[in-house]
């Protein structure tokens, strides 16, 4: 395998969905405004349809995020832990900062800036819901997007899929504490455990493990080129129009509150904008400083920067409703998203040359 850093360099793209995805998350609004103001009656109806009493996980937002989540799960292989023993120094730093930085330092920064710098535009009630919601969102760490920013900065592949892996396992144990402890510290809302757990069942454990059966049970049948460069990409129509039509319904729950607050959904994005800032600089500098390589380097710094948004809307909607301000905190971490993580991209593409090469032996591995 040639290195990367030695050959021509290639124009990257995205795909046009990937490319345009703030455009189409701002027709999702629209679309979902319109059917919150014109159809209240339909949309009450919808809000209110959980699988069981006490659960709070709403029926049709579950089934689009499985719909939306399963694919993506079914791409990580999780036999290339394996190789985690390679290279530690960028995973050490990629962890570090996912779990011991990244949801802490949102927690400050949103406490900071909802409880004291935006105290004059908003209550105290929205300000718990707005740190409970950008904790929320920070906690977890990407898992399906990391695979386009990688592409996009020239990382390995391979090595990405090790940090992907990781987080994934990593996420089925702290996701539910983290999220508690802070949310519990940082604002007067109290966390339901339990409704935690469930959110962490239905939206971690079943998309992880029925994606990596069907994994398993499809290279079995097919073998792993037919099924990553012809099975995968099928399910692609389906994971986009999962996440449109759950953007729609997220929208329509929320339409009192986007037409009654903009303002607010300005102020949300700039805490969320510093930190996504913040913790990529950090991993990036800490990668630079251990002289690990470029292509390890980039991805880390985009993991850490990164969020794994489709979770962290169903998991705010599980806790505080599919209407409440937790809530539009994720779905503004949806908007700024793609913008904000292209930047990050250009300035890592700008900066390889501060990091070594990989040698053709790393290159192997």
């Amino acid at each position: 395998m040639a290195d990367t850093l030695t050959t021509p360099a290639v124009i990257k793209r995205i795909n046009f969905f990937e490319r345009y995805l703030s455009l189409w998350v701002g027709l999702c609004m629209v679309v979902g405004i319109l059917l919150g103001k014109t159809l209240p009656a339909f949309i009450d109806f919808m809000r209110r349809l959980e699988f069981g009493e006490g659960t709070q996980i709403n029926v049709p937002i579950a089934v689009l995020i499985w719909l939306m989540i399963t694919p993506m799960m079914m791409k990580v292989d999780f036999t290339s832990i394996r190789n985690v023993g390679k290279r530690p120094k960028g995973l050490l730093v990629t962890l570090f900062v996912n779990w011991l930085v990244k949801p802490f330092s949102m927690a400050l920064l949103a406490w900071i800036f909802f409880r004291y710098f935006f105290a004059a535009w908003i209550t105290p009630g929205e300000a718990s819901q707005y740190i409970a919601g950008a904790i929320i969102l920070a906690a977890a760490p990407c898992t399906a997007m990391v695979f386009v920013w990688s592409h996009l900065t020239d990382g390995d592949p391979a090595y990405t899929l090790v940090q992907v892996s990781v987080n994934d396992l990593i996420m089925l144990f702290l996701f539910a504490p983290i999220v508690r402890f802070l949310v519990s510290g940082a604002s007067s809302l109290e966390v339901p455990f339990r409704v935690l757990l469930y959110s962490v069942v239905a939206f971690i454990v079943i998309p992880l493990t029925v994606g990596s059966l069907l994994r398993r049970w499809l290279i079995h049948r097919g073998g792993k080129e037919w099924f990553e460069q012809t099975l995968l990409p099928r399910f692609a129509p389906v994971t986009i129009s999962a996440l449109l039509a759950t953007l729609v319904f997220i929208f329509a729950f929320q339409a009192d509150n986007i037409t009654t607050k903009s303002f607010h959904v300005f102020l949300i994005a700039i805490p969320i904008l510093l930190q996504v800032y913040l913790n990529a600089s950090l991993t990036y500098g800490m990668m630079r400083w251990l002289r690990v390589p470029y292509a390890v380097a980039a991805p880390g710094a985009l993991i850490g920067a990164s969020n794994f948004f489709e979770l962290a809307v169903a998991t705010a909607i599980a806790l505080f409703g599919p209407g409440s301000g937790a809530a539009l905190v994720t779905v503004v971490g949806v908007l700024v998203e793609v913008p904000v993580m292209l930047t990050v991209c250009a300035a890592c593409n700008r900066t390889r040359h501060w990091f070594p090469a990989l040698s053709a032996q790393q290159a192997q591995n």
